[in-house]
């Protein structure tokens, strides 16, 4: 059992129509299917799914730029399924942007449409999955998506998915055209031992970048991804890239991998200690591991043996559901003694099945004693938040300029299936440390 398992119970208020963005889902007309009570603070439905005609949304992202300025990216699921199962299935890429720390938002725009049927070439049949990066130091932003018409599970060598990047250089206003950038990734693992990549799978959600490590033009970034080796065992990697997505390598040895055949949807953190903790999917919980480093500058090092967290450990539980979370790692002060440390938060369904979104936390105030290994980093998690009490999936999270944690996650607010749509309400919430945590913690600014 958790410690603390909090939820946090807080009325919707009441507010009016002009303030709408940030309070709870906007009422219905009288033809809508009504919304159940929400346990949650500010909050907004910002990409809606309220009717079943409505088209689906998924797969959730988003980014901060150094001004403060919120960018989400999402799937806007047409074909109401995932990249190339549908053969010419058409997924657009939409966008909203905040810039005053998620209480109002932009209208939706569109980044990149797909043209299904219509496509010209294999690429533009359809983007989803992306992941999102803004630059600490600049207002370039960086997005990767999967693209064409081949699904992960039907990849070969020869026919992937592209791996398609996009480039804004006003912070998100505007978006360059797609480039695939697949061949320069897989050709790298083509003198693996494991055999040349069937499949790869560039992780939805957050691309990370180093608060440390600069070699290149750019901070570090550091991206997670799922592969089908040549005898279609799943296994994670981590890529970094040194100038900003331009180029990407394997960190640590092709031979390596960061996750072997329990293998799933990765995300990516920086330890505080300059370590990269990957956190991989994983039916009942997470995997993690840990990689650390011979050489920073090259990306050389080794990763430790994987972990599972769940219920038998006292980790992160995910009853009856493997679903992608996000991962991240903050400067914090514990309130009880003033004591300065880390803390790890991991989002995920806490189930049964895919329902009930929540947080869970867990002190780093040692390393020794709390992330010397992946053994410890799975094991005695301290508390969650229960953010969703509907059937929700797939989150994300990156913390605000306003010293708040912005949560965007997939939910069925108003009670439209997502097995038989497609894709959710795509929700967004501001929560602070403190509501996360009871009160035990608060964030420490460095």
């Amino acid at each position: 059992m958790m410690r603390n398992i909090t939820t946090l119970f807080i009325a919707l208020f009441s507010i009016s129509t002009f303030a709408c963005s940030c309070a709870k889902p906007d009422a219905p007309t009288g033809d809508e299917p009504q919304p159940q009570p929400q346990p949650t603070v500010e909050r907004t439905d910002l990409f809606a799914v309220k009717r079943a005609e409505d088209i689906a949304y998924r797969i959730p992202a988003i980014a901060v730029t150094p001004d403060g300025r919120l960018i989400t990216v999402v799937d806007y699921r047409i074909v109401r399924s995932d990249i190339g199962v549908v053969n010419n299935g058409r997924i657009d890429l939409h966008y909203r942007i905040s810039d005053d720390n998620g209480h109002t938002w932009s209208d939706t725009e569109v980044l990149i449409e797909g043209k299904g049927a219509e496509a010209t070439d294999f690429m533009s049949v359809g983007y989803g999955d992306p992941c999102i990066v803004a630059d600490r130091e600049s207002n370039k932003v960086l997005v990767m998506s999967c693209a064409g018409n081949v699904s992960f599970q039907n990849g070969t060598r020869q026919r992937h998915q592209n791996i398609a990047r996009f480039y804004s250089e006003d912070g998100g206003i505007t978006w360059s055209e797609p480039e695939d950038i697949a061949e320069s990734i897989y050709s790298q693992f083509d003198a693996s031992s494991y055999g040349p990549v069937r499949s790869m799978f560039v992780a939805s959600g957050r691309i990370m970048q180093s608060s440390t490590v600069k070699v290149g033009s750019h901070y570090r970034l550091y991206c997670a991804v799922l592969v089908r080796d040549n005898s279609a065992t799943h296994m994670n990697y981590v890529l970094f890239s040194d100038d900003f997505g331009g180029s990407w390598k394997v960190l640590g040895d092709i031979n390596e991998p960061a996750v072997y055949r329990t293998a799933d949807e990765p995300k990516v953190e920086e330890l505080p200690n300059g370590n990269i903790l990957i956190s991989s999917r994983y039916n009942g919980g997470r995997y993690y591991n840990i990689f650390t480093f011979s050489d920073v500058a090259t990306g050389a090092g080794s990763w430790d043996e994987a972990q599972f967290s769940g219920a038998n450990n006292n980790g992160v539980t995910a009853i009856d559901n493997s679903t992608n979370g996000e991962v991240v790692i903050l400067p914090v002060v514990r309130n009880e003694d003033g004591k300065e440390m880390h803390i790890l938060l991991q989002s995920l369904p806490m189930g049964p099945q895919r329902a009930n979104v929540g947080i869970y936390y867990k002190e780093l105030a040692s390393e020794v004693e709390d992330y010397i290994s992946p053994y410890e980093i799975a094991r005695d998690w301290d508390g969650v938040l229960q953010v969703s009490t509907l059937n929700s999936a797939y989150s994300t999270m990156i913390w605000q300029k306003d010293n708040n944690l912005g949560v965007f996650y997939e939910e069925e607010t108003y009670g439209v299936s997502a097995h038989t749509y497609g894709g959710y309400n795509m929700v967004y919430e501001s929560l602070s440390l403190e509501e996360i945590t009871e009160g035990k913690y608060s964030y420490r600014a460095k």
